[in-house]
């Protein structure tokens, strides 16, 4: 812990983390409080999870193309553009009633919008503290982003099935835009300047650990995507446990975060922690009867969740250039959105087919292939012991005056 209070210390350091935490905050409570409010009109969890799936994939072609221009037309003003567009598009779709074809297309743009802010932390952080505290910060940052998963699901439950799910989303919209405020206006955001990367747009998909952490990004959001669609269907629309047993999932990440962030990453560490992953969902597929052993299979699973974020935003750190790290990390965002969209819709419709344990079951198979993945693929995997993460400086020839 003495690790994470110096880093704390660090000027700017806390603030940056509480504001981008609070800009993200939605995240965590938008896929809910659609979930709710589309099976709730058109009483469908199918019909909930092609929304969801369209708003995903809107944020994956988004996510690095939004990341790339915050190198070319700097990060306040495409973070401001799309925090004001896609406030607008996920206020629509609270307000009004819609078919399912048009709330999809909505909800596509608003994922087309949705301010990249996760990719623009991730480059600001290096700039901030010194080459040994950054693999310390991710993992403090991914364990700390696990707060938007413990009160986001129980704030947006309660709001829902309390007071209204129109409200829910409101309230989302709210906090997206007080978060996104804040965060924009933060020193940091205006003091790093992303420079403009000389390489072809998607050149940097082609570095093995970037396309790693974008694969196993891509199976480990799917598995959670479809557990938090199980978790939903198993307890019912009207049932704040649902909001409870999310929350204990989430702060079983935390903990996991907190208690392996000073492990150092050798070839084998993300697949060792996919494999606690696997292993809490295949538990939890036989403890759906029960809201306290769904719990503690879930805190299991949790346990792997934040420490396998950490490890993949270092090795991607570690192997790309400065100027590539903001579309580096866009392409894994997006492999984790196109996740959460496969997950959810695959989720939806065998909780529509064979209930609740359907989804659980494609929870399972994405993470069990999230573990494998990276164990086949562990020679390519970055050897960060001994190193630090930072991104590699890029460098450029200097003229030189002739004598």
């Amino acid at each position: 812990m003495s690790t994470y209070s110096s880093l704390l210390k660090t000027p700017g350091v806390a603030r940056i983390i509480a504001a981008q935490l609070t800009a993200r905050f939605p995240f965590g409570m938008l896929s809910l409080a659609f979930l709710l409010h589309i099976e709730r009109v058109h009483d469908s969890y199918a019909a909930a999870g092609l929304v969801l799936g369209a708003m995903s994939i809107g944020q994956a072609i988004a996510g690095p193309m939004t990341s790339r221009l915050m190198g070319v037309l700097g990060m306040r003003v495409v973070l401001w553009t799309t925090l004001a567009l896609c406030s607008v598009a996920v206020a629509a779709i609270g307000i009004f009633v819609m078919p399912i074809p048009l709330t999809m297309g909505v909800a596509f743009f608003a994922g087309l919008s949705m301010p990249p802010i996760q990719p623009a932390v991730r480059t600001i952080y290096p700039k901030m503290v010194n080459s040994r505290q950054l693999t310390p910060l991710f993992s403090l940052d991914a364990s700390a982003q696990e707060i938007i998963w413990i009160a986001g699901p129980v704030a947006i439950t309660f709001v829902s099935t309390q007071i209204g799910t129109v409200e829910g989303i409101l309230m989302s919209v709210a906090i997206m835009l007080a978060g996104g405020c804040w965060f924009i206006s933060s020193p940091e955001v205006g003091r790093v300047r992303i420079p403009r990367s000389k390489r072809r747009f998607g050149t940097v998909l082609a570095r093995p650990p970037v396309l790693l952490a974008t694969v196993v990004g891509f199976l480990l959001i799917g598995s959670c995507s479809a557990v938090e669609a199980g978790v939903v269907a198993t307890f019912g629309e009207g049932s704040p446990l649902a909001g409870i047993v999310l929350a204990i999932w989430s702060l079983g990440s935390l903990v996991g975060g907190l208690a392996f962030g000073h492990v150092p990453i050798g070839p084998w560490a993300t697949a060792r922690r996919m494999l606690i992953v696997f292993v809490g969902v295949v538990l939890s597929t036989f403890m759906l009867w029960s809201w306290w052993g769904l719990s503690l299979t879930l805190l299991v699973a949790g346990l792997g969740i934040a420490p396998a974020l950490a490890v993949l935003f270092a090795i991607v750190s570690a192997s790309v250039k400065f100027s590539d790290t903001a579309e580096a990390y866009g392409w894994v965002g997006t492999g984790q959105l196109i996740g959460a969209a496969l997950g959810s819709a695959l989720a939806g419709f065998l909780i529509d087919g064979v209930g609740a344990v359907g989804a659980f079951w494609v929870a399972g198979a994405f993470a069990l292939v999230g573990f494998v993945v990276p164990a086949l693929a562990h020679r390519i995997h970055p050897d960060l012991r001994g190193r630090d993460a930072s991104p590699i400086p890029d460098t450029e020839p200097v003229p030189v005056q002739p004598s």
